[in-house]
C-alpha cells in the first residue's frame, strides 16, 4: 500500500511538474528590494555605526561613504545566502502562516527542498516576531474594548527532537505511531492562552496544564500592543481572580455570556481557527508549538486590521535590523 501524498493531491502535483502552474515572485522580490534599500538608508552601517550608508535602483550593493562597507542590500537579514529570491522567501512564510499548508507541502510547491524552505521560514518567522511590536504601533487604527482571554486543552509533551525520547510506554507512550503518542507529565506540556481585543490576537504559552502558574504574560502582551489595556474578561478559572488588571468574569457552567454581557467568545473563536491550523504540523515541541501559534496570531491580526503583505514585509525588515544593529 503507497503512503498517501505529502503534499496537496496526487492531480495538483501532476500540475506543477507539468509545469502547469508557474510561481513568478518578481513583484514580491521588487517590494522586499525597495522596502530594504529605504531602510538602509535610515539606518546605521553595521560595521563603522554611521549613518552614511546609499543605496541605487541599479544594483545590489550598498556603500557606507564612511568605512567603504559594500554589502548586498539583503545583508542581515533572512533573505541573505538562502539560495532562494526574496521573493520566494516571502511566498514560502505567507503561505506557511496564512494557509493550512505544511512545510511539507510548500517545498514541492515550490520545487525546492524541505530543509531549504523550512531554514527560510524559521529566519523569518523569527524576525517577523522581533518586528511585529514596532509595526503594529505605527498602523493607523484604534484598538478599543475589553481584552478576552481564554486558555485551550492544546498541550505538547515537548520531547520532539529531545531528549529523553518518547518511544516507550514506560515514558507514558503507546503502541500506536505518530509524533503526538506522548502525552506526558504535566509539568513537561504545554497550554495555549490567549487574549483578543478589537483586531488583536496575542497567543502565549502557560507550562503544564493544571493552570496554577502565571496566566498574566499574554494580558501584558496585549498591553503592551495595545495600551491602555482596560477590561480583561475571563472565564471562571481560579487563576484569572489572582490578576491585579480590571477584570469581569463569565462562569462557564452556567452560561456563556454574562447577564451584564461579558463573553469571551473572540477567543473561543481564535482557538476553533489555530487548532486545525496547527494540526498540519503533525506535532511540535513545547518551543514549536508557542512560536508557531505566536505567528498565526500576529498574522491573523494583520489580516483583521486590513494590512497588505508589505505589513508582514516591514515587520521582517524591522525585525532583523533590531536583532543586527
Amino acid at each position: 500500500m503507497s503512503s498517501p501524498q505529502p503534499a496537496f493531491g496526487a492531480m495538483f502535483r501532476e500540475l506543477i511538474e507539468l509545469g502547469v502552474v508557474e510561481i513568478n515572485t518578481e513583484s514580491l522580490d521588487a517590494a522586499v528590494e525597495r522596502r530594504l534599500k529605504e531602510f538602509w538608508e535610515n539606518t546605521s552601517c553595521p560595521r563603522c555605526g554611521h549613518q552614511s550608508v546609499v543605496t541605487w535602483e541599479s544594483t545590489d550593493r550598498i556603500w557606507c561613504r564612511d568605512c567603504n562597507f559594500k554589502p548586498v542590500f539583503t545583508y542581515g537579514t533572512p533573505f541573505h545566502e538562502k539560495h532562494l529570491p526574496a521573493g520566494e522567501v516571502l511566498l514560502a512564510f505567507t503561505l506557511y502562516a496564512d494557509t493550512l499548508l505544511s512545510i511539507n507541502q510548500i517545498a514541492p510547491f515550490l520545487g525546492r527542498a524541505y530543509r531549504t524552505v523550512h531554514a527560510a521560514i524559521r529566519d523569518v518567522e523569527a524576525a517577523v516576531h522581533r518586528g511585529f511590536p514596532v509595526v503594529w504601533s505605527l498602523l493607523d487604527q484604534t484598538i478599543d474594548g475589553p481584552a478576552q482571554v481564554d486558555e485551550s486543552g492544546k498541550v505538547c509533551s515537548g520531547y520532539k527532537g529531545q531528549e529523553p525520547p518518547r518511544n516507550s510506554r514506560s515514558r507514558g507512550g503507546s503502541s500506536q505511531t505518530g509524533r503526538s503518542r506522548w502525552r506526558g507529565r504535566h509539568g513537561d506540556q504545554l497550554t495555549l492562552v490567549a487574549a483578543c481585543r478589537d483586531s488583536l490576537r496575542v497567543i502565549s504559552g502557560q507550562l503544564g496544564i493544571d493552570y496554577s502558574g502565571d496566566l498574566e504574560p499574554v494580558i501584558q502582551e496585549a498591553e503592551d500592543l495595545s495600551q491602555p489595556l482596560g477590561e480583561v474578561w475571563t472565564d471562571g478559572l481560579q487563576a484569572y481572580r489572582q490578576m491585579g488588571f480590571d477584570h469581569r468574569t463569565v462562569v462557564h457552567k452556567e452560561r456563556y455570556v454574562s447577564p451584564e454581557g461579558v463573553h469571551i467568545n473572540q477567543a473561543e473563536c481564535l482557538f476553533s481557527l489555530v487548532q486545525p491550523w496547527l494540526r498540519k504540523f503533525r506535532g511540535l515541541s513545547k518551543q514549536g508549538l508557542e512560536q508557531a501559534a505566536h505567528t498565526f496570531g500576529i498574522v491573523r491580526s494583520l489580516n483583521l486590521a486590513d494590512e497588505s503583505t508589505e505589513s508582514i514585509v516591514d515587520c521582517l525588515v524591522i525585525g532583523a535590523f533590531r536583532n543586527s544593529t
